[in-house]
């Protein structure tokens, strides 16, 4: 059993990344994260207060309809992937791969993020309103008073902490527990992004409803965050792996600090937020070809991030 398992997750995890490459994001409607989004849109209503009703200071009760609410529907997102993976295993090994591969896909974006990130450089070309404009597709800062630099250093940034948020880890996920893990994370992802704000958002104050999703959001990125890093980091040589932990340190997130320090510093530029932090302060403004190189490292990792991957399938399935 070990076996035909094994080839099937390799497998699988390829044909995904294929069919990625050829044709980037399914239709909406047919779009499972697109699916998550409107539960937790609606679960959301429900567990955050009004702004204007919110109690001040620890709200508890909000906290623990937050932290159901995330327990059910996640739950709800494992079991369904786990009856897929259970039904695709009684395939045969190939028909399996294609199957899991085709679950897998919508689980990763490495096609849209990479134009995404072109699209704002391209637009930059043409003027700076543009470049703004493009970029508020991409990223949730006010991009109304970001001059050209900043605009290119918050695209680096978006496509270095993406590399690992959607890419790095499903791929891992997926080679730890399977079609489960990669589902489990991608949905913990998505309610970190809807709820996981210390502030009011929509008229809702989600300070203590999306604590939970913010934490769990937190843990499963901790290892591919570093991951995603410390690769990229090897790439540019030992320099920047030994300046690594101190200028991931700098962000106020635990673990997006590390991609994006590391392309920081891959790259010798500055990227930062303003008023907030400063990766790589010496480095320089960057420059339109850094988004060209940017891309080129960061599919230097998937191609070494997918070795891992599936050298850890092989452990597990050994294991068990």
């Amino acid at each position: 059993m070990i076996w035909p398992t094994l080839v099937t997750l390799m497998a699988a995890a390829v044909v995904a990344l294929f069919i990625d490459h050829l044709f980037g994001e399914p239709p909406v409607r047919w779009h499972p994260v697109v699916w998550m989004g409107h539960a937790l849109g609606w679960a959301g209503k429900r567990v955050a207060p009004l702004a204007a009703e919110a109690p001040v200071g620890r709200d508890g009760r909000a906290f623990w309809h937050g932290t159901l609410h995330w327990l059910v529907l996640s739950a709800g997102v494992v079991l369904t992937a786990t009856g897929l993976q259970w039904a695709l295993y009684q395939l045969p090994v190939w028909l399996a791969a294609v199957g899991l591969g085709l679950c897998l896909k919508p689980l990763l974006a490495w096609r849209m993020l990479r134009t995404e990130v072109l699209a704002v450089e391209a637009a930059l070309g043409e003027s700076l309103a543009a470049g703004r404009e493009r970029l508020g597709w991409l990223v949730s800062r006010d991009v109304a008073t970001l001059t050209e630099a900043q605009v290119r250093e918050s695209a680096i940034e978006s496509l270095a902490e993406n590399l690992s948020d959607s890419v790095v880890a499903p791929l891992f996920w997926f080679a730890l527990l399977g079609l489960p893990g990669a589902a489990l994370y991608r949905f913990a992802n998505t309610a970190d992004a809807m709820w996981g704000y210390r502030t009011v958002r929509g008229g809702r104050q989600w300070e203590w409803a999306g604590t939970w999703a913010a934490r769990a959001d937190d843990v499963l990125n901790w290892l591919p965050a570093r991951l995603t890093g410390c690769v990229l980091a090897l790439w540019a040589g030992g320099r920047v792996l030994r300046a690594l932990p101190a200028q991931a340190g700098l962000t106020p997130s635990p673990n997006s600090g590390w991609p994006m320090a590391a392309m920081a510093l891959a790259l010798g530029v500055r990227l930062g937020k303003p008023g907030v932090y400063a990766l790589n302060a010496a480095g320089r403004q960057p420059v339109a070809s850094d988004v060209g190189q940017a891309i080129y490292f960061c599919q230097k990792v998937l191609l070494v991030l997918v070795c891992v991957a599936l050298a850890a399938v092989t452990v597990v399935c050994v294991a068990t």
